[in-house]
This record gives structure tokens, sequence and C-alpha cells, in this order.
């Protein structure tokens, strides 16, 4: 098991970080949380989980051990997989998906794109006692290397995020236009708007309109 990578960030692409390890470059899945605390030609070190199927090799990274450990729990549950794994945690901190399943809070776990009513239910039935309790480590739910990440091209991050976890280009843009009034107020603060807060926002907004 390869359980975690370190060194400087090659390249970046909205589900995908490439870390040079040793002279080679390692591709590891990401959430948009998990990238937006990541720069180009930055040391970066990252938990992961290798995904083993008969046709590939999958590595998924994480911005700490909790996510890591949350990550392979979730696909304890029938019917979920790594991508669906991610994808809940993209919407959620590792905290919030405890609270959501410690509380049976099906809205929670509907927002996750792929779940629907029936599939929350089963998740709350199987996934309720596995992940414990919330821990807290991160009050409002951003890690502190995300939130520090400066506002450059927030449009086109949260967008590609957006797309990348399933959503049409054009309701992603309007999801981009939704949460554009938060971003700018941030801006004119004086505060770089953190892509993890914007994406839980753009979420919240896609999931009203639907």
């Amino acid at each position: 098991m390869i359980a975690f990578v370190s060194g400087p960030v090659a390249a970046l692409a909205p589900d995908a970080a490439v870390v040079e390890v040793g002279g080679i470059g390692v591709a590891v899945q990401c959430t948009p949380g998990t990238l937006a605390g990541l720069r180009v030609g930055e040391r970066a070190r990252l938990a992961t989980s290798l995904v083993v199927r008969e046709d590939s090799l999958t590595l998924y990274g994480f911005a700490d051990e909790d996510e890591r450990q949350v990550f392979e729990l979730l696909q304890t549950a029938s019917g979920v997989g790594p991508r669906l794994a991610q994808a809940m945690l993209a919407v959620h901190t590792p905290d919030a998906l405890r609270r959501a399943l410690a509380t049976g809070d099906e809205k929670a776990l509907t927002a996750v794109p792929g779940i629907g009513r029936k599939g929350a239910q089963k998740l709350l039935l199987e996934l309720k006692d596995r992940l414990g309790e919330p821990l807290g480590a991160r009050p409002g739910g951003v890690p502190a290397q995300a939130a520090a990440r400066p506002a450059a091209g927030w449009r086109e991050q949260l967008h590609d995020a957006l797309v990348g976890l399933g959503y049409p280009p054009r309701e992603a843009e309007q999801a981009v236009l939704a949460v554009a009034p938060e971003a700018e107020a941030r801006a004119a603060d004086g505060a770089a708007p953190a892509l993890p807060g914007l994406l839980r926002a753009a979420l919240q907004s896609l999931n009203r309109g639907r």
C-alpha cells in the first residue's frame, strides 16, 4: 500500500494532481477541496489510498489521514465505490459526514451527486456506526491549507470542479453565478475566496434548484 506521496506538484487538473516523487510523476485523484490547497511548483504531502482493479491502478489523494480513513470506510457500504466516496468527501468534510450519519440527515447525503433518497436511507443504515463521532478538528469544515489558497481563477476552478462531479456545464455555470456575490464580497474585504466553501455553496444552490 502507498500510504502517502510527497514532493513538488508538477501539474494540476480539475480532478487530479501530479506529484513528482523520485523523478517520477505520480497522478493522484483528489477532491476539489484538496486540490485547492496545492500549487504547481510547491511541495505537497498527500495521504493516499490505492484502488486496484483488473484493468487499472488508481491512487486517490487526501489533505490528511482522517480524509483517507473516511474514504476507505465509506466504501465498506454496499454500492459505494471510490468515485462515490470521493464525491461525498468533495461535498462534505469527514466531520460533516459523521454528523449527517449520526443524526440521520438524508438531505445532507442527497446533496452528493449520485445519491438519491433511497440511496441516502441505505447509507444511513449501513454507515451510521462505522465512521465514529465527529472529531471537530476543522472548525467551519475547511482545511487550513485549502482556506489559504489565493483566489486566482476561482470561477474556472469552481466550474471545472462541478463538471468533474458530474454536473452539466450549463448547470455548473449557473451555480458559479449563484455564488459569485459571496466570492466578490470576500474579495472586496481583502479576503481570498476559499474554493471548498464556494463549492459547498454552489452544490447547495444546485440542490435547491432540483
